[in-house]
């Protein structure tokens, strides 16, 4: 944990202009032939997926807690650090003060934790808190089965966590199998290697629970010189494989850059598995095109995470005992995303109709007063004639709106506080009324950014083009023809082409399901049933590649280019900002 991870993304778009790069299945088959000379360096994004922060989490933390502590402000005020407004405030007094790096900068992560956190004593404290009770995720537990049938010898790490420690001790069922060195006992590491005492963990950055841990940029250039050492000298006799790690650190990317100038380094190879949309930083782009141009065997792996990762090795790994990692794999009952259907065949088989929330509010605005139910807090609303969002729950009236406008609306009904409200994740789960807050503003925010309009029903809002004639909804009528009219030319039965929206929640996020819909307008107990067999005979030969493609369209149009959709574009109070995925879900049968 002591590098920033690089944001995640369902795919990969990477600069990797100049740069060797394999597919992540050929460097799997790779593995399987040389494991026993490939060792490993393991960075945050290989503890993520236990649930630890990476860096960049604790940046923003960073961030968060100089603002509260120099502004003297209340924490709720920036309590959702996805929030792009929040950090952009976050972000105005860190250049304010004009001292400390700025956003993105290599150097950021250790000079906001020494800021926070002067001493070394309380720098400890901070890690031990964070890393309390996590407990090792698939991929540990793969490498620790994997150094249990000698197909894995040594690890380096810049993690501060104890992950690989615990994963071997279930795997083993000891402790006293896995050698672990950290910056208290570095000469205990070139004992081991030299002896060839395997398993071995290298903690580069020390260890939570050791006296020394570096975390800023001075105890990071006093890295112990032994510990470099034995680095730069193990790279002469295996290959090494990175994953996790974004190379910030100077002390371990000059290491690797001074090993790969020497004859014959890295001669099991070099490779760099990569994780998200962002290319890798100009250091690491350096250092394989050097060793490239050594003649090194050199590789960057794009991979879908750590897990997913290790799960692919071990499938090609013969004669292994994996009872406890099958067993651990069955008791999670683990699902991930996968990965989108490429080519003219092959797997996922089901493309869902359902787009993940990926960015959503945290909190909104919470008015204790002396109204009655959800039908007078509207009719407030209404007599008040201005823009917000509400809804009726046991804590109050929970809204997003301008500040004004909400205290002019409930002003006559007396009120008692007016303060802001988390939006707990575990009231999302389920049709509550915090659920149905955040999907009235959703359908707002798509009304407002997408050209479309909206009918409210309960728990699905159905949404039309405003302007059928746009040239925007062109690729709309490629697909399915006119999307708007009258039915068997009644004037008095109008129809569009639309679809219905609601949320849910599975797979531990909220999702946006959608629905395509043909919407009436004009209905009457004489002609609905006129009205459903027209949306029958408009559907009906509607199979399946007909409406992965009407799937994609909805998904592109809503999704924005993964713009910022906001529900009011107010800039006082609270807005209701989210970021849709135009990526759908996708399912296949386990095990496929």
């Amino acid at each position: 944990m002591t590098e920033p991870q690089a944001k995640v993304a369902m795919h990969h778009v990477v600069d990797e202009a100049a740069l060797p790069q394999i597919n992540a299945d050929d460097f799997a088959r790779r593995f399987a032939l040389r494991a026993e000379r490939l060792m490993w360096l393991l960075g945050a994004g290989a503890s993520a997926s236990a649930g630890l922060p990476t860096a960049i989490d604790m940046v923003w933390e960073f961030k968060q807690k100089l603002f509260v502590s120099q502004r003297k402000v209340s924490r709720q005020t920036v309590t959702d650090l996805s929030n792009s407004n929040v950090r952009m405030k976050l972000q105005a007094h860190i250049d304010s003060l004009g001292y400390l790096p700025r956003d993105g900068d290599p150097n950021e992560y250790v000079a906001l934790f020494e800021e926070v956190y002067s001493s070394e004593a309380d720098r400890r404290v901070y890690m031990d808190a964070k890393m309390a009770g996590a407990k090792p995720s698939y991929g540990h537990l793969a490498l620790a089965t994997l150094m249990r049938a000698q197909r894995t010898r040594l690890i380096w790490t810049t993690n501060f966590d104890a992950l690989i420690d615990d994963a071997c001790a279930k795997i083993y069922d000891t402790t006293g199998s896995l050698t672990v060195v950290d910056l208290d006992t570095p000469s205990r590491a070139a004992q081991v290697i030299d002896d060839e005492r395997w398993p071995l963990e290298v903690k580069l950055h020390g260890d939570f629970r050791s006296r020394s841990l570096k975390n800023t940029s001075d105890e990071l250039r006093q890295q112990n010189a032994l510990l470099r050492e034995k680095l730069i000298d193990s790279c002469k006799r295996f290959g090494l494989v990175v994953v996790g790690y974004s190379g910030r650190d100077d002390s371990v990317m000059s290491a690797l850059d001074e090993a790969s100038q020497f004859p014959g380094a890295f001669p099991a190879g070099l490779f760099w598995l990569h994780r998200g949309e962002y290319p890798p930083l100009p250091r690491v782009r350096q250092l394989l095109t050097r060793a490239d141009e050594k003649g090194i065997e050199t590789a960057l792996v794009p991979i879908e995470n750590f897990d997913e990762m290790l799960r692919d090795l071990i499938r090609l790994i013969d004669d292994m005992d994996t009872t406890e990692l099958d067993a651990f794999a069955k008791e999670r009952q683990r699902r991930s995303g996968a990965p989108r259907l490429a080519g003219k065949t092959g797997w996922p088989v089901v493309r869902l109709n359902a787009l993940p929330v990926i960015h959503r509010p945290s909190v909104c605005r919470r008015i204790d007063c002396n109204i009655g139910g959800t039908a007078e807090v509207l009719e407030a609303i209404e007599q008040a004639g201005v823009n917000a969002i509400v809804a009726r729950s046991q804590a109050g009236v929970l809204a997003f709106g301008a500040d004004a406008d909400l205290r002019t609306s409930f002003k006559a009904y007396g009120i008692r506080e007016f303060d802001l409200h988390t939006l707990e994740v575990m009231r999302q789960r389920y049709d509550s009324n915090e659920r149905s807050l955040l999907r009235k503003a959703l359908t707002n925010a798509l009304v407002r950014q997408c050209g479309l309009k909206a009918i409210r029903h309960r728990n699905t809002d159905l949404l039309t083009p405003v302007n059928p004639e746009e040239s925007t909804w062109k690729p709309l009528k490629n697909l399915v023809g006119s999307i708007a009219g009258k039915v068997d030319n009644d004037q008095d039965l109008g129809w569009q082409e639309g679809i219905g929206v609601r949320l849910d929640w599975a797979d531990d996020r909220l999702w946006l399901l959608i629905e395509s819909r043909t919407v009436f307008d004009g209905i009457t107990d004489d002609n609905k049933m006129i009205a459903a067999s027209f949306s029958r005979a408009r559907t009906v030969r509607r199979y399946n590649r007909y409406l992965n493609n009407l799937f994609e369209f909805w998904a592109q149009h809503l999704a924005q280019g993964g713009v910022e959709l906001r529900a009011l574009g107010i800039s006082d109070g609270i807005d209701a900002s989210y970021k849709l995925s135009a990526i759908t879900g996708f399912s296949r049968r386990i095990g496929a």
